[in-house]
């Protein structure tokens, strides 16, 4: 899992807290010698997608989202990782469902700075189950956030991603893009003691690091988040902590070293009825029931 507490303070230790960031944002953005027109074509990408509507946690990065249906006056939602809880990592078969919290987040605007605290209300929903995801309901509107910051929440897509797609995994932790593609899908990524579906395999310029967990992954084309940044392999151990491996419908394993992954989003959407309330019994909602 991607929690700053390993990588991203081993490199404050080693480098200073002003420059990790800048020591990452550097490591491997450049394009090989003769590779002008694609290193033209990542930079147009990076500033296609900012950081506006991202949120920076205590621990973990975040993202203001809404659903298509959502409207103004409803209460906004941060969308996180479930190993970024402050409750801890939810055990296996563990869903997190209305549970009280005063949870701050520092909003961000489309440069990456701060402009203001957003609190949380409760602890909607989260779960390290099938997927890794926790869910923030807010104490302010859509609507009040707009209003007092600028800053319009980032739509959930409804529809699977697509292998090959353009994406942009927007860390508020570190205010750090990191600009890939979809490799592809692991039909059962498995990490410890825990194991996610469908998981989203990045290509490997994608090298993100202790923070940037619970980063929203944006569709470059459409603004849409289809995913949340989660979990790469650091080490190249076989699915441990930190070293998830990829397993198939056979069973066959692999270890992909280097690479990094992210959960889907789109059925998020579907369990969120008016007035931003979770209801784990609507139609086409398949997240995993307390």
């Amino acid at each position: 899992m991607k929690k700053p507490l390993v990588g991203a303070l081993f490199a404050v230790l080693l480098l200073g807290a002003g420059i990790a960031p800048a020591t990452a944002a550097t490591s491997h953005g450049a394009a090989p010698a003769g590779h002008t027109a694609v290193k033209a074509e990542k930079a147009v990408r990076a500033k296609a997608v900012n950081f506006a509507g991202t949120v920076a946690l205590s621990n973990c990065s975040g993202s203001v989202v809404r659903t298509p249906s959502s409207q103004p006056g409803d209460p906004a939602l941060v969308l996180s990782n479930g190993h970024c809880l402050e409750t801890g990592f939810p055990a296996p078969g563990a869903v997190v469902f209305n549970r009280s919290s005063s949870r701050s987040f520092t909003l961000l605007n489309a440069s990456g700075s701060g402009v203001g605290t957003v609190r949380a209300s409760k602890i909607a929903y989260g779960t390290m189950t099938d997927t890794d995801i926790s869910v923030y309901q807010l104490t302010s509107t859509y609507a009040q956030i707009e209003s007092r910051y600028g800053i319009k929440a980032l739509e959930l897509s409804t529809t699977h991603p697509v292998a090959g797609t353009a994406i942009t995994v927007a860390s508020g932790y570190w205010k750090r893009l990191y600009s890939c593609n979809v490799d592809g899908f692991v039909y059962r990524l498995k990490e410890g003691n825990w194991t996610w579906k469908d998981s989203v395999r990045y290509t490997s310029a994608c090298q993100t690091i202790g923070g940037t967990s619970g980063s929203p992954v944006i569709d470059n084309a459409t603004g849409k988040v289809v995913a949340v940044n989660n979990t790469g392999n650091e080490d190249g151990q076989r699915c441990t902590d930190n070293n998830p491996c990829e397993v198939d419908e056979s069973g066959k394993v692999t270890v992909r070293q280097g690479i990094n992954y992210a959960q889907e989003t789109y059925g998020i959407a579907a369990c969120i009825g008016t007035g931003s309330v979770f209801d784990l019994n609507r139609s086409g909602c398949t997240l995993p029931k307390p």
